[in-house]
């Protein structure tokens, strides 16, 4: 089987992934994703997509992920393997789209506003 490769964005967070046919190996900017994630519910984020098609063990991820938090790599990791996944076979679309696998979340930082103290924060009002 041939490389397929994908990308996945969350936030200002981007990942590349390449997926070949293997043992279920995992790495993350060349480490193990349970080194480069420590906690368990970031890294269901990475077997969730194949926990759902049930091709759990028979894919090797090699993800490069750049920008934002850990939150964000994660679920940007997620995205690029359920698109790599029906790359591979088309069915797997109904699956994962039921579960929302399939659609990148839009919501991004508001940016901070001129005059202001954040995005929707203003300085104190004094009055006198």
């Amino acid at each position: 089987m041939e490389v397929t490769h994908t990308i996945g964005r969350r936030k200002t967070s981007v990942a590349r992934i390449y997926m070949t046919s293997g043992s279920g190996k995992i790495t993350v900017n060349d480490k193990d994703y349970k080194e480069y994630f420590p906690t368990m519910p970031l890294q269901y984020q990475l077997h969730h997509p194949l926990e759902i098609t049930g091709v759990l063990g028979t894919y090797d991820i090699r993800a490069n992920v750049d920008g934002g938090g850990i939150s964000g790599q994660a679920e940007s990791i997620k995205l690029a393997i359920a698109r790599a996944l029906v790359e591979i076979n088309p069915e797997y679309k109904t699956l994962l789209k039921a579960k929302g696998l399939m659609t990148r979340d839009p919501r991004m930082v508001e940016r901070k506003k001129p005059g202001q103290k954040k995005a929707r924060k203003r300085f104190q009002f004094s009055k006198r």
